[in-house]
């Protein structure tokens, strides 16, 4: 009998790895594909980028908590982030869609609403896509396309040893928001009744539910004439992001525990449920922040941004990847984050 292999001993990215090995290129078009955050296909003086994402009711999102709204907007702007990590620009959307019949013409109107406000804030066109039944609630399937000049496309490949490694913003606030929706569902099936009080939670919330692409750094970064060595959005967890970059450059790093960027609400909430900030920082998941290697001699650029915090910085493969402590002590870095195909 032929050896069967559960797809949780896998995961998603060992999956991915494993069903596609490393191809020979055929078309000359082609300049990479599988392996980062978008492919890249050639056409004259401009490199266009195209990524595509899934999202799947009862995996992805919860309709319970998730207005339609927001399901559309976060849908649209989790792939205009894949555009960004590759220094690129949106430009175009595909949509494919697949719903039972549980759902009203107003409730796909609703959803549709919010995926416009977000192409129409991120200066994307939504050209077209499919629409087809289902028989197990709401799947969402969408392509982005974009462009980046050829000299200015930045992969997951590039890091070099001594780059700083840089991160936008805060993370673990998309997964603590994920938490406190998910306790005040439970509170919600135990007594209909119930009315949440989520005054307390309003940001970490929003980042979960609506969050935003960071256009805004890849901005700054051209402004200032920094083209980052290697950059990933953080979409699955600091830990996984980070590992990916070290594989795809064949390199290591060192990260320090207390440069990683955390809101109060997000560490105050964690401590709600006994997670250590940056505990859910490195592998929460969802933040669409932008995790990017620079050379040091653009660090004096870098420092004066308030939004970009230096976390690390790259090291020789042979010493691996480690999280550094506070005391100084170095730990074996892991990614811990969600594995679609564990069994429940």
């Amino acid at each position: 009998m032929d050896k069967r292999t559960e797809l949780e001993q896998l995961g998603e990215f060992g999956l991915i790895e494993r069903l596609n090995p490393k191809r020979r290129i055929i078309n000359t078009s082609t300049l990479f594909g599988i392996g980062d955050d978008c492919a890249a296909m050639t056409y004259g003086d401009k490199v266009t980028l195209v990524s595509s994402d899934c999202l799947v009711e009862g995996i992805h999102f919860d309709m319970v908590y998730t207005p339609l709204r927001h399901l559309g907007y976060k849908a649209a702007v989790s792939n205009f982030s894949d555009i960004y990590a590759c220094n690129g620009r949106p430009a175009q959307l595909l949509v494919t869609l697949a719903v039972s019949n549980r759902y009203s013409v107003e409730a796909l109107e609703e959803l549709y609403e919010g995926l416009n406000l977000a192409c129409e804030k991120y200066g994307v066109d939504l050209v077209g896509g499919d629409t087809s039944s289902s028989n197990g609630g709401m799947f969402l399937s969408l392509t982005a396309m974009g462009e980046c000049d050829k000299d200015k496309v930045v992969r997951r490949n590039g890091a070099k040893v001594h780059d700083l490694i840089c991160v936008s913003g805060d993370l673990g606030a998309a997964y603590a928001g994920l938490l406190v929706l998910q306790r005040e569902k439970a509170v919600f099936m135990a007594n209909p009744a119930s009315q949440p009080d989520l005054s307390d939670y309003q940001y970490i919330i929003e980042r979960h539910l609506k969050p935003e692409a960071r256009k805004d750094i890849v901005q700054w970064l051209s402004d200032n004439s920094i083209l980052p060595s290697a950059m990933i959005d953080v979409s699955d967890g600091l830990a996984s992001e980070a590992l990916h970059i070290c594989k795809q450059s064949n390199v290591g790093c060192e990260l320090y525990y207390d440069k990683i960027p955390v809101d109060y609400e997000t560490i105050r909430t964690l401590e709600e449920f006994n997670i250590v900030a940056d505990t859910g920082a490195l592998n929460g998941g969802e933040d669409y922040e932008l995790l990017f290697t620079i050379s040091q001699s653009d660090y004096e650029k870098v420092k004066t941004n308030k939004n970009i915090s230096v976390i690390g910085h790259i090291t020789d493969q042979s010493q691996g990847c480690n999280l550094v402590t506070p005391q100084n002590t170095t730990i074996e870095l892991k990614a811990q984050g969600f594995n679609h195909y564990k069994k429940q």
